[in-house]
């Protein structure tokens, strides 16, 4: 079913008259397209890609829908972010305008996806997503695994997005927003036996989003999110964002290495900076209780606790060139001016702020998120959003001190459900809204000592390195004291080598909930590749084709023969060769495993 007559057959399916031929959108490649239809005050649309219906006719917009006007233009450019995916994005797309009666419908197509939006319309919105078979998908799902593989038709009541979509072999989607304002973040509702989803947030002048892939890296790869956001405000320099790993002090709580016993204090703080300079590793996050319980109203965030002497840790870690974050809970972000807190920590010359346990509606937390975006931007601090916060909406364009947050169930908190599926489903649903901060990269896999979750982690010492190249976020942080690092000097060679900002990023393959191979470049042209697994071992080809001319030096890190993520054995393989693009590495993936490749050019 294609083309024009393919569109009919969809609206009539619908029990949609047609009225007047519709107003269409085609992107620059002319394999996806939106077809509009206005019928007695109403709007439908429609999804074609590659001559596939993938949305059939569904509601969109308000009441009082009647055509008055149509305008075009398309956009033909490159974004050069301050930090993201990859140094260069092309920005093309074809845009339409619909000036309706009682409001005005922009809508959108990009190579890669589509995008409406509704602008001055009143009342409910009764936008749907209409699929055109019974597809599958995966939902965001809060600090727990993912719903879903489900078919649409067994899904039942309220869904969160992102939510992922495998029309075919060869066609996947996802819904997701873009540039909400201070708007109700998107959600989602559908009844058992039906293939429709319609609101269940309130209306909003943000872009609905439809990503598109022929496969599921696709739409791992894609900005499209972003490039629907404004760039900054003219005036603003964001030159100081530098995104990078970090070293971290909650879960190194208890541990014990070389005599020394690890605590949230001062001297535990200058042994992880001076780990961190000797590593090029960027920063150092403090998280709760350096300025007194974190729950507690009477904990001041600029004056108790350990204040002071996280005052003198900025001091120090800046003369080694380490950056210092704090941790902010919302009890004291609400009891004390925030205004002042945050112009108070960027007097001190803090790095950035973790901030956590955010309370109120979604509409609530969203308008304090960008409140606290914007003047973290102010006192020039990088921020990450802990504990359900709002979903990204491609805020790092316009903002682009928002460098991750934790929109997923991070690896060691309270392993709830986290398992080796949990990951390799999470990179192709939570992580198409933007950057995720998951904590990963241990390098002690038993995890005994530590006084929060000792638990041993579901995982293996290769594929915990992978782990921390395939998740995008400006802020890698890693949770395992120095020593556990020092006894696997290759494994941290791969970690420190991920040098941000990134000048290319390509999903290489993948299966959702199965696997996934990563790779990106770092800022230094080095290339670094991450494979990880599910529950069952398997073995990858990976091509080297992404590579420039020239012969590179590759340190191929890979599972031992006793890996396993459910013994917790801590081996792990290391071989140095000299590749070509035209090679192929295999990689041997244990159960919950992975694989990491470090390649730098032989001059």
């Amino acid at each position: 079913m294609t083309g024009r007559i393919g569109w009919l057959a969809a609206v009539a399916a619908c029990g949609w008259s047609v009225m007047a031929a519709p107003v269409g959108v085609t992107s620059p490649d002319g394999k996806v397209s939106l077809a509009f239809a206005c019928d007695g005050g109403r709007v439908s649309y429609s999804l074609q890609a590659d001559g596939k219906a993938l949305i059939q006719a569904s509601p969109v917009g308000y009441e009082g829908g009647a055509l008055a006007g149509v305008a075009r233009r398309s956009a033909d450019s490159v974004w050069k972010p301050v930090w993201g995916k990859r140094a260069s994005v092309p920005e093309r797309y074809n845009e339409v305008t619909l000036d309706l009666t009682a409001y005005r419908l922009v809508a959108r197509a990009y190579d890669d996806g589509v995008a409406f939006r509704c602008l001055g319309g009143s009342g409910a919105e009764r936008t749907q997503f209409c699929f055109a078979g019974d597809y599958t998908a995966w939902f965001y799902n809060g600090e727990h695994h993912n719903l879903g593989p489900e078919k649409l038709s067994e899904s039942d009541g309220k869904r969160m997005p992102p939510m992922t979509v495998k029309a075919a072999d060869d066609a996947y989607l996802a819904v997701l927003e873009a540039d909400l304002g201070d708007g109700d973040p998107l959600a989602l509702q559908t009844k058992k036996g039906e293939t429709a989803f319609s609101l269940a947030s309130k209306p909003s002048a943000a872009w609905r989003v439809l990503l598109f892939g022929r496969k599921p890296g696709a739409l791992v790869d894609s900005h499209l999110i972003e490039l629907l956001n404004p760039p900054p405000a003219e005036g603003l320099d964001f030159s100081w964002v530098k995104p990078g790993v970090a070293v971290w002090d909650w879960r190194i709580n208890g541990a014990q290495g070389d005599g020394f016993k690890y605590e949230m204090s001062y001297p535990s703080w200058v042994r992880m900076v001076d780990f961190a300079a000797e590593n090029n590793i960027r920063y150092l996050v403090l998280d709760a209780d350096w300025y007194g319980k974190e729950f507690s109203k009477e904990s001041d965030p600029t004056k108790g606790g350990y204040a002071g002497d996280a005052r003198k840790l900025i001091v120090y870690a800046k003369q080694k060139h380490v950056g210092i974050w704090l941790y902010l809970n919302d009890v004291a972000g609400r009891g004390y001016p925030i205004d002042q807190t945050l112009k108070n920590y960027g007097e001190w010359g803090a790095a950035g702020i973790k901030y956590g346990f955010m309370k109120g509606t979604p509409q609530e937390k969203n308008e304090r998120t960008r409140l606290i975006t914007e003047l973290c931007a102010k006192n020039r601090l990088l921020c990450d959003f802990h504990d359900g916060p709002v979903h990204p909406y491609g805020q790092m364009r316009t903002w682009p001190n928002a460098v991750t947050r934790e929109l997923c169930h991070a690896q060691l908190d309270a392993h709830r459900v986290f398992q080796p599926k949990t990951f390799v489903t999470t990179v192709f649903v939570n992580m198409l809204s933007g950057p995720i901060d998951m904590n990963n990269g241990l390098a002690d896999l038993t995890q005994a000592g530590r006084v929060d979750q000792a638990q041993p982690v579901p995982s293996t010492l290769a594929g915990e390195a992978a782990r921390t190249l395939i998740v995008f976020s400006g802020a890698t942080v890693i949770p395992d004291i120095p020593e556990n690092y020092r006894k696997h000097p290759e494994l941290l060679q791969f970690i420190a080598a991920e040098k941000q900002p990134w000048r290319e990023s390509r999903t290489l393959s993948g299966v959702i909930g199965e696997h996934i191979v990563m790779a990106r470049q770092a800022a230094d042209g080095a290339w670094l590749v991450g494979a990880a697994t599910n529950e069952d071992p398997r073995e990858l080809d990976i091509p080297l084709s992404f590579l420039g001319e020239g012969r590179y030096e590759a340190l191929v890190l890979g599972d031992g023969a006793d890996s396993d993520y459910r013994t917790h054995k801590e081996s792990y393989t290391a071989v140095t060769r000299a590749v070509t693009r035209a090679d192929a590495l295999r990689v041997k993936l244990a159960p919950g495993g992975g694989a990491c490749v470090l390649l730098k050019e032989i001059q």
